[in-house]
């Protein structure tokens, strides 16, 4: 089960490092600046935090032997993640931002980043079947 909260920590990670990326190219493409908003601590802690909780999630599945839920445990994070959007769109900025109606287009996207890190790596963690045997 160690596995399982490893495979948070590198999704975390990589989802962190992801949202860095896009938050850089995202303000210097377009000339913002939300640092008022949101930051770099604030962006590492809430990716690493989102894929920790996936990771709980799994750990439970497999705990209580319902490895069978995976997809439906995989559909509410993503539906966990969609419905996240609904606070920053409804965010008020500071009147001193400049652009404010851009900030949804950088939050946006990172509320999912983390659940894609964790699926897109899950197969570098893939649990044994240890139900499956093979004859000749």
């Amino acid at each position: 089960m160690k596995k399982i909260f490893i495979h948070g920590i590198v999704a975390g990670i990589l989802a962190s490092i992801t949202s860095l990326i896009y938050f850089n190219l995202y303000q210097s493409t377009l000339g913002t600046s939300f640092d008022k908003v949101i930051n770099i601590g604030s962006i590492v802690g809430s990716s690493i935090f989102g894929c920790m909780l996936i990771s709980i999630g799994y750990f439970l599945l497999f705990k209580f032997k319902k490895e069978n839920l995976k997809g439906l445990l995989n559909v509410v994070v993503t539906v966990l993640s969609f419905s996240s959007i609904t606070g920053v769109i409804s965010m008020s900025l500071p009147l001193d931002i400049e652009s404010p109606e851009l900030f949804p287009g950088l939050a946006v996207p990172m509320h999912f980043f983390p659940a894609l890190a964790f699926f897109a790596i899950e197969p570098f963690f893939k649990q044994k079947d240890t139900n499956i045997k093979i004859t000749k």
